[in-house]
């Protein structure tokens, strides 16, 4: 079986709590118990301090190393720092001595700091979002007296050098990696022990929905919650779209919806039907094929090939008055390869539609048949 680990956030958070407890006990911790602040199992993990040292009387550094279990991730084995600093916080000038510890006024109990290698946003804010923040709020507030506050710098050594094999600083992640995600576990997408729980996802909806949702990552799900696609449709799909769109077919779906992230399903549009970047990576050269199709020139072509991102090509687009035209015959052509690839390697005809979606889950295009599809699961009874 594949192996899950955790998320950069998880050992970031590890490493803050171990400085702190050995700052208040002077005893180093071996391993630190964190809040995953989970619904599901596992609602905690223990991680392994690889390091930790008491700098001086106010200040600890503690070192854990990036295990993301069975994952294709660059940042394994990755050291994650965390320098950690407590002082007394000073009452506000001019304050009675009964005065309420946390007064406004006053610093806050944690302040989260981006040090080398932890990216910052183009406002220069540092780039930990909204799990990672909320994760070291429930593991470290508990531990902090209300005269206290401690400010927490995360340092990641390798961090620079990683985020230039990343699309970081298109997405405006400046200088580093970044604490980003919505669960604490790593799960080994990219491992074929994971298409089987796929599979059983589907073969379970399809035995009482015939017309289904496939969600690339968490933006489709996202954009399929937001659309009011009903849950019981949905199906996530990992990297492994050919195989459970042939699945739903044998299965005897009459229809699938692809709904996602553009960068991603574009590859189907050029016959790639496992959209992991480790496999195959054709998104800029499908884009460009469609240009030249839809009557763009050179220079447009040579914009999207130099675009550092999907996202960004469809911006040029839009400048150049061709997006619309262009994804338009994408999202055609996704669903048309899409069916085809049923029809090869199923023997069986279903439908196809698509919906492609920008970064921030706007949809940037759809096609007819994924307006129609849209209607009937929407609204079943108009249907």
């Amino acid at each position: 079986m594949a192996r899950t680990g955790y998320t950069l956030p998880v050992f970031a958070v590890a490493s803050a709590k171990a400085a702190l407890l050995h700052l208040q006990s002077h005893t180093p911790p071996q391993t630190v118990t964190l809040d995953l602040l989970s619904e599901s199992q596992p609602t905690s993990a223990e991680i392994l301090i690889q390091q930790v040292a008491q700098l001086d009387a106010t200040s600890a550094l503690a070192v854990t190393i990036s295990d993301p279990g069975d994952n294709l991730d660059l940042t394994r084995n990755t050291p994650i720092w965390a320098w950690v600093r407590c002082v007394v916080r000073t009452p506000p000038q001019g304050s009675s001595p009964d005065i309420q510890q946390r007064s406004p006024q006053q610093a806050p109990a944690l302040i989260l700091e981006a040090g080398e290698g932890l990216g910052r946003t183009a406002a220069g804010d540092a780039a930990i979002y909204n799990y990672a923040r909320q994760l070291f709020e429930a593991n470290l507030l508990p531990l902090i007296a209300d005269h206290q506050t401690v400010t927490v710098s995360i340092i990641l050594p390798e961090g620079r050098q990683l985020a230039q094999r990343t699309s970081n600083e298109a997405f405006g992640i400046l200088e580093g990696l970044s604490l980003l995600g919505t669960s604490g576990i790593s799960q080994p997408l990219s491992v074929a022990d994971h298409l089987q729980s796929l599979q059983a996802t589907l073969q379970m909806k399809v035995q009482t929905h015939s017309h289904l949702v496939f969600c690339l990552g968490s933006n489709g799900m996202r954009v399929a919650k937001r659309l009011g696609i009903p849950d019981a449709v949905v199906v996530p799909t990992g990297n492994w779209i050919g195989a459970l769109l042939v699945e739903a077919g044998l299965r005897g779906a009459q229809s699938v919806l692809l709904l996602g992230y553009q960068g991603k399903l574009v590859k189907l549009a050029g016959g790639i039907f496992n959209t992991s970047s480790h496999l195959a990576d054709a998104k800029l050269e499908i884009i460009s094929a469609a240009v030249v199709q839809q009557g763009g020139d050179l220079a447009a072509v040579q914009a999207v090939l130099n675009a550092p991102t999907a996202d960004a090509a469809y911006q040029t687009l839009v400048a150049l008055g061709l997006a619309n035209a262009v994804f338009e015959a994408l999202a055609q052509r996704i669903s048309q390869r899409g069916a085809g690839y049923v029809q090869k390697y199923g023997n069986v005809k279903m439908r196809v539609g698509t919906v492609l979606c920008d970064r921030q889950g706007q949809i940037i295009s759809q096609d007819a048949a994924a307006i129609e599809l849209l209607a009937l699961l929407i609204h079943p009874d108009l249907s």
